[in-house]
């Protein structure tokens, strides 16, 4: 209502000081100015209406084939007990809430929470939280319904839920999971725009989030990817339904912003502020930051992966939130990592304890960001010195054509600085092949410059590695930091640091190492998938009251 108020009082002004003459055009700029905001209001709220009633005659029938997927699940479990899933054995105990007056009680709740995550097959760190989340959503709220919205038409419902069995050893209740594909997810893809690209995948995701909408409109809109635009546009069109976002990494920062003038190579933007061109880059960029800072003031709860994203949130969001009376502070919820997995399977001591082989691993998808460029010219620097018989080993998924071409040229470069016998890809790896290579290497590996978080620098710690992670973002600030008992890893930014560091973590002496991976394993406690659950319920429940106020 703020923005309104400013927005007529700007058009009173302007027809204020239009000579008298021009009193007839005065009045009609006065009528436009003030009419326009309340007429893009009425057709929201007209256009939210027909949404609302087109996607309640699909709403009935997907509640109706939960209860038939529900009723079937429990018949098999009857007729061979021992099939039963152990997860949702849990949440059937989990203990019954209870609400005063009557009311229902919190764990009773039966909404639908909808995902808006596109790319939900993925398999990277930000799909893990995406699980993590529904899976603490199912223990916490066993009728509610978890909506997904994804682009994965490749992939049905069981072979979705398998690989994320698979790689994420995390298992879903199936009858309370839905999947809704899009038919628009293109749109939000960077070869969809060659050209301003910040800008276009965020109005591209305003065209995914109303395909979104015309499927179903959920009870409470949580997006896990990004899309703070798409909350803007639920929100004008749904005043009611609660939105909230986990931020992995703002779409744009200050620390972007600066390093179109750094020379070093911080960033895929480094230095490309330079010139004409350059100019007109910075003045778009800062430009779209003042949109990004307005799509982020209405969304009622915002969960960021570590105090880095945290800090730049809050600069970026702050105002605005407090400006629209958005009571609930933007709030750290760690990641979940399978620490106690990692834990449970690697000994670090002991006659279990595996012989450990001189492997660098870098777990990271394969994008330009993960910097993997920068480790192999360090690698390749290092096995030029005193370090021998040492390997590097790159694990990750391959989304899409991007990726795979990024591979292929990781493999050229590989060729060009004459390690090819040395560098072993792993693409597409299963957790188990993943836990493999956790388990046998020596050193783990972060690249990219300001990392949002560093789900894999976790896995690399609960796994006993030695970390070698850039000094910057959530590995320095959350992650490998210095503990009471000493330094839990080392921190790198240029090539050199890089050699250097992968050295002395490789040429450290056995008691110096394993000390570190001890202090390294107890560092990664903080990150545990009961933590992150613990805080994720607490955040939906922040939502779930402002539903259910809203309803009444």
């Amino acid at each position: 209502m703020t923005w309104i108020i400013s927005y007529s009082l700007f058009w009173v002004s302007a027809a204020a000081i239009l000579p008298p003459k021009s009193r007839n055009l005065g009045l009609l700029i006065l009528f436009t100015g003030i009419a326009l905001p309340w007429l893009v209001i009425l057709t929201a709220k007209l256009v939210g209406w027909r949404l609302v009633r087109k996607a309640s005659a699909r709403r009935i029938p997907i509640l109706a084939t939960t209860r038939e997927e529900e009723e079937a699940y429990h018949e098999r479990a009857r007729v061979s007990p021992n099939s039963e899933d152990a997860d949702w054995v849990e949440v059937e105990e989990y203990p019954a809430g209870t609400a005063p007056n009557g009311g229902q009680a919190p764990d009773d709740w039966g909404g639908i929470v909808g995902f808006l995550h596109p790319f939900c097959n993925a398999g990277g760190g930000g799909e893990r939280v995406l699980w993590a989340a529904m899976k603490a959503t199912q223990k916490r709220w066993p009728k509610a319904l978890c909506v997904v919205y994804t682009g994965d038409h490749d992939a049905a419902k069981s072979t979705i839920l398998e690989r994320v069995a698979q790689r994420f050893n995390i298992h879903l209740h199936s009858p309370t999971v839905v999947f809704l594909y899009l038919q628009t997810r293109h749109w939000v893809l960077s070869s969809t725009w060659p050209h301003f690209t910040l800008l276009g995948q965020s109005l591209g995701s305003l065209v995914m989030a109303y395909d979104a909408f015309s499927l179903l409109v959920p009870d409470i809109l949580i997006d896990t990817m990004g899309y703070s635009f798409a909350l803007a546009l639920s929100k004008l069109l749904f005043p009611n339904i609660p939105t909230g976002a986990y931020v992995h990494y703002p779409t744009i920062s200050t620390d972007m912003l600066d390093s179109l003038h750094v020379e070093a190579d911080k960033g895929v933007n480094a230095g490309t502020g330079k010139g004409l061109r350059g100019f007109v880059k910075r003045q778009y960029w800062h430009a779209y930051a003042s949109l990004y800072r307005s799509s982020g003031g209405d969304i009622d709860v915002v969960m960021t992966n570590s105090s880095w994203t945290q800090a730049h949130i809050k600069s970026l969001w702050g105002a605005k939130r407090m400006g629209r009376r958005k009571m609930h502070p933007v709030d750290v919820v760690f990641p979940p990592v399978a620490v106690e997995d990692l834990e449970q399977a690697i000994d670090l001591e002991g006659p279990k304890a595996i012989q450990r082989e001189k492997i660098l691993l870098y777990v990271a998808q394969f994008r330009p960001e993960k910097n993997h460029d920068l480790i192999l010219r360090a690698f390749a620097r290092m096995v030029q010195g005193d370090i021998k018989d040492v390997k590097l080993t790159l694990v990750g998924s391959v989304r899409d054509d991007d990726d795979k071409k990024k591979v292929y040229a990781l493999r050229l470069l590989a060729h060009d600085l004459k390690i090819e016998d040395l560098v072993d890809f792993c693409l597409d790896a299963s957790w188990p092949e993943v836990l493999n290579w956790l388990r046998k290497s020596w050193v783990g590996v972060n690249g990219m410059w300001n990392e949002h978080f560093g789900i894999g620098v976790v896995e690399y710690q609960a796994a006993g590695l030695i970390c070698v992670v850039n000094n910057s973002g959530g590995p320095k600030a959350d992650i490998v930091v210095e503990s009471d008992r000493g330094a839990t890893g080392f921190h790198a930014s240029t090539e050199s640091e890089y050699a250097t560091s992968f050295a002395k973590a490789l040429s450290m002496s056995d008691e110096a190492t394993i000390e570190m991976r001890k202090r390294a394993r107890a560092s990664s406690k903080r990150f545990t998938e009961e933590a992150f659950a613990i805080k994720w319920v607490e955040q939906l429940q922040k939502l779930i009251d402002i539903q259910q106020v809203a309803g009444k």
